[in-house]
């Protein structure tokens, strides 16, 4: 039952009185709008509700927890004004109106924030919590206010009287969007070319120069979409605020977007290239939401990826105007296009439009590897089909056809379709609706080639009928724009190879999303030419091979002699995707085996090629594949235990106090070599407290991911000892301090065994996070042992009934039992390949 359909709200008046001394507070909501029906239903969960008048006069309510409802049989339709006053908590599950942990000079201090998305603002305020039920809002707050503390929201404050902030009214916006922040905040501004003024806040417990990046980049961006969209930002400010606790990476809210601090701040004096990336890419992705999200809203949950799949998209076409020189693009391909792949090869994963009606099932939608990557990729393919003109061209109609309401999924598809011939409502439906993605497979028969598509799964044992409208994007012209049926032949290739001078090439720019399974004779016509190709060519090769082997439909063998043909490919790309080569080939390896020995072998022979390359032939290499490949290759030195790798001295700082500063691209590989190789209870006790201590998020990375590859199992369970002590791991962390144990071979039965052992009190502190979920797809992506699946289904099995866990306990399930089996099947042939290098000696 959609609430909206009882009671259309028009204007909120929110008021909040805040206790953060007793972690409570009171609230009054006077909302105007329409009834719909004689009895309306409106949103509250957890509110100690103690009076409603409707039309000034008392109203008797009643309530349904179950439904997180307030239900009012008011007798009559119409314009009705409602005025509920009740009390509240504020939480600590990092949802709702909660506070935000952290120390300034030994003291202990709080900044107090909200986090709506997906239904939490029903804990902070009676509402239509849902996202067409659109409305203005005018806030009011008061609380314990200290001298030097402020107060943000999504407008401007207009003025402070007896203690009561007052803010100018919104313009129409869902529930999901409101925000506000209190404390003591430092910050930096600028204003846009059209006036729009940005800032930057943040703790006083950062260096103001931390925020510098974020300002710059939030500017441009925010004057890149006003011209890209042709739609001015409808708002008078964008405020960017790092939150010390926060449980996703950043959250869209309109006006004043929330952020985890490790994607908004950063050391201009000490950052990787790729710290700058990730969060450039965060601060453009949710400035795109200002207007994908926030002006137009999907009209539901299950078209998120009207949300989601365009803000991922729009981030990387942003930042590519906005910092050519970093060929955003490649980190698209080796970050969101692996992560789609994977996850959509799996039986029983999401569509990227899901329908869903249950609250609970409403998380489980933000699917980073659906929603967000995958989306992303097919509005990529939308793009590379209808052109980047027609695009914005649509986009423009769009936002003025919707603008301050709601919209679908069909009505994008029509908005675009009127500025291009083909017909989108038609093609993109089926990638949006249907789960998985396809293969298509290519084969000479005679003189003929024959394509042929079905759905690809990364378990052999999984089939399907499945047919999708695939771009071929070939550099064939003789081959349809699509193809449609499951069988296609392209008559008399041998001419045809013979006139256009290059091997058949499908998917060029790897933009589809697809694979593709050349039979060898044409694998082996295109790879003749790979050092003439361009990096993208060659990446999306070595990509679909691998792909191809976890599929076993190819063996991982092959796939390693066929990598001898990019002996001389000095892209850092291409090196990314050689590497998750090897991650897969360690899952065949135990330490101290001859198996190891051997991969660390050809890890060294690897890597020796490049680093030799990048010191006699640096000309050869692009100024961001040289600053890229140095932290790459270092870290894979480390796992084959290269000596100069794991003894050099320039590594250790002169003191303790200064491991934070060694430079960044090589803190990391310092701090993990430290315990790694050098262990001691001594390091592992400094590293654990620095942890603790430290603010700045790049350097706690780097000592999380340290501490959590110890060998030693006492200090890895300490670590696990402390999981449950927000005063030292954070719950916002916690999800990535398990994985990496869990990772661990060492730690990572140590890790399983917390999970089952706390899982009650995981759910009861993170359990209303839409992160919650991502703790079972670590696992998913972990557990390889025919024993963990065994007992992984035993744990999960009876939390099926769950709505909320069911998806990902289904894929995870798939995922383990598909690695298992690859290992079971390849294991003798990868430890045979591994022990006879000769072919890979030929390379190096």
């Amino acid at each position: 039952m959609h609430f909206a359909t009882t009671f259309k709200p028009q204007h909120y008046d929110l008021y909040f009185d805040l206790d953060r001394q007793q972690k409570h507070f009171l609230g009054k909501t006077t909302i105007t709008g329409r009834a719909l029906t004689e009895t309306i239903w409106l949103h509250q969960k957890k509110l100690q509700i103690s009076e409603v008048l409707v039309n000034g006069q008392p109203q008797t309510f009643k309530l349904d927890e179950t439904k997180d409802a307030l239900y009012l049989e008011l007798g009559f339709t119409g314009e009705v004004t409602l005025e509920i006053t009740y009390t509240a908590n504020l939480t600590d599950t990092m949802m709702g109106i909660y506070p935000s942990y952290y120390e300034l000079e030994g003291q202990k201090k709080q900044l107090i924030g909200t986090q709506f998305e997906t239904d939490a603002a029903r804990e902070a305020f009676v509402c239509v919590d849902e996202p067409d039920a659109k409305a203005t809002f005018a806030l009011a707050l008061k609380f314990d206010e200290q001298p030097g503390e402020q107060v943000l929201s999504n407008m401007p404050e207009k003025s402070v009287i007896a203690g009561v902030h007052y803010f100018e009214t919104t313009p129409k916006m869902s529930t999901y969007l409101v925000c506000f922040v209190l404390g003591e905040l430092q910050s930096k501004t600028a204003l846009t070319a059209s006036g729009i003024k940005v800032g930057v806040f943040s703790t006083k417990a950062h260096q103001l120069k931390e925020l510098d990046f974020a300002l710059d980049i939030a500017k441009r961006a925010l004057d890149f979409f006003e011209d890209y969209y042709q739609t001015p930002y409808p708002l008078p400010h964008a405020w960017q605020v790092a939150l010390p606790d926060f449980s996703a990476g950043a959250m869209e809210n309109w006006g004043i977007i929330t952020y985890r601090e490790a994607y908004l701040l950063l050391d201009p004096d000490n950052t990787t290239l790729e710290t700058k990336q990730r969060i450039a890419t965060v601060i453009a992705h949710e400035l795109a939401h200002q207007w994908f999200g926030d002006l137009v809203t999907m009209k539901w949950w299950d078209d998120l990826w009207l949300n989601e799949s365009f803000a991922n998209m729009m981030e990387y076409v942003c930042i590519d105007a906005l910092e050519p020189n970093w060929q955003i693009w490649q980190t698209f391909q080796s970050t969101e296009v692996p992560l789609a792949l994977n996850r959509d090869a799996l039986a029983g994963v999401q569509s990227i439009y899901t329908p869903v009606e249950d609250p609970a099932e409403i998380d489980a939608l933000f699917d980073s590897a659906i929603v967000y990557a995958k989306g992303a990729r097919m509005l990529v393919m939308v793009r590379a089909l209808i052109g980047d003109t027609a695009l914005r061209l649509g986009l423009k109609h769009y936002f003025a056809s919707h603008a301050y309401g709601n919209a679908t999924g069909a009505e994008l598809w029509q908005a675009l379709t009127q500025k291009t011939e083909l017909d989108l409502p038609k093609i993109m439906p089926i990638w949006l609706n249907c789960p998985g993605y396809p293969m298509v497979s290519v084969k000479k028969i005679g003189n003929d080639l024959l394509l042929e598509q079905r759905q690809f799964f990364t378990d052999p044992s999984v089939a399907s009928d499945q047919l999708w409208p695939i771009p071929l994007m070939s550099n064939y012209p003789e081959l349809p724009a699509l193809m449609t049926q499951k069988r296609l032949i392209l008559k008399d290739y041998t001419s045809l190879r013979q006139k256009h001078g290059v091997a058949l090439q499908l998917n060029m720019n790897n933009n589809a999303h697809f694979i593709v399974d050349y039979s060898p004779e044409l694998l082996l016509d295109l790879l003749k030419r790979s050092p003439q190709t361009d990096t993208l060519t060659r990446f999306s090769l070595l990509q679909d091979l691998v792909l191809l082997a976890q599929a076993q439909m190819i063996s991982l063998p092959q796939v390693l002699e066929l990598t001898a043909n990019f002996k001389n490919d000095h892209s850092q790309l291409v090196t990314r995707a050689l590497l998750q080569l090897l991650d897969l080939l360690k899952l065949f390896v135990a330490s101290d085996t001859t198996a190891h020995d051997d991969l660390c072998t050809l890890v060294v022979s690897f890597t020796s090629i490049l680093k030799t390359s990048l010191s006699q032939e640096p000309n050869s290499f692009s100024q961001l594949d040289y600053e890229l490949l140095q932290p790459l290759l270092l870290k894979t030195e480390l796992y084959a235990k290269v000596k100069h790798v794991v003894d050099e001295q320039l590594y250790f700082p002169p003191t303790k106090t200064a491991w934070a500063k060694l430079p960044a691209k090589i803190r990391g590989v310092a701090l993990k070599n430290m315990l790694v190789n050098h262990n001691s209870d001594a390091c592992f006790t400094e590293f654990f407290k620095e942890y603790q201590q430290s603010v700045d998020p790049s350097y706690k990375v780097d000592l999380r991911q340290a501490l959590t590859s110890s060998p030693k199992v006492a200090q890895l369970t300490e670590l696990l000892a402390n999981f449950k002590d927000p005063a030292v791991i954070k719950p916002q962390d916690l999800r990535a301090w398990f994985g990496e144990i869990l990772a661990n071979p060492v730690g990572q039965k140590l890790a399983w065994a917390w999970l089952k052992q706390n899982w009650t009190w995981l759910e009861e502190t993170v359990g209303g996070d839409m992160e919650f979920t991502t703790y079972i797809t670590v696992i998913g992506k972990t557990l390889s042992s025919p024993e963990l699946y065994a007992d992984f289904n035993t744990f999960f099995e009876p939390k099926l009934a769950d709505p909320g866990l069911a998806r990902e306990i289904k894929l995870a399930k798939h995922a383990i039992f598909a690695r298992v089996n690859l290992l079971k099947m390849q294991q003798a042939n990868v430890t045979q390949a591994l022990s006879s290098l000769a072919w890979y000696q030929e390379r190096a």
